[in-house]
């Protein structure tokens, strides 16, 4: 099993993962709301796409849905894309509307994608506006959750590549 590796420096946190899957189907479980709900969410939670519209300037509204009914709505604002390589954004908690929570930290990342034979590799540099944040929300168990959602992932890429 490929393990998830994080790096905290000052406010911005790096992470990276193998996944045994070429290139466009691990672009694809990124990029297309039907795939990203099957692995976004650590069981037993599941993540729902409301809207998602992958371009630049589009954005996708989802709720992190527990087991007990809880919810934790999120946006993503797309902001490039070059196909394949990587694509960058803002990530924010918000209401079902995708009203952002001032509340929360907002990061702006970019997360990349490298072939590598049968493998690919995913690097996401996320980039917050304090160390204070980066620690919020991995006290709010951000690493976890992560690593358990790849593991999720690399069930979802083997099964699709079937």
């Amino acid at each position: 099993m490929n393990k998830t590796h994080f790096h905290v420096k000052q406010n911005v946190l790096t992470v990276t993962r193998t996944f045994d899957a070429e290139l466009d189907l691990v672009w694809r479980a990124w990029t297309e709301a039907e795939l990203l709900d099957q692995w976004w969410a650590p069981k037993p939670w599941k993540s729902v796409t409301s809207h998602m519209e992958f371009k630049v300037g589009g954005h996708r509204i989802y709720a992190m849905v527990g087991p007990e009914g809880e919810k934790h709505v999120g946006r993503t604002d797309y902001l490039s894309i070059n196909e394949r390589k990587d694509f960058t954004g803002e990530d924010a908690f918000c209401d079902d509307e995708g009203n952002v929570n001032p509340d929360f930290p907002i990061a702006t990342f970019v997360s990349r994608f490298e072939s590598n034979l049968n493998s690919t590799l995913v690097t996401i540099e996320t980039v917050y506006s304090s160390e204070e944040h980066v620690n919020q929300v991995i006290e709010m168990g951000m690493k976890e959750g992560l690593s358990a959602a790849f593991e999720n992932l690399d069930f979802v890429l083997k099964d699709v590549s079937k």
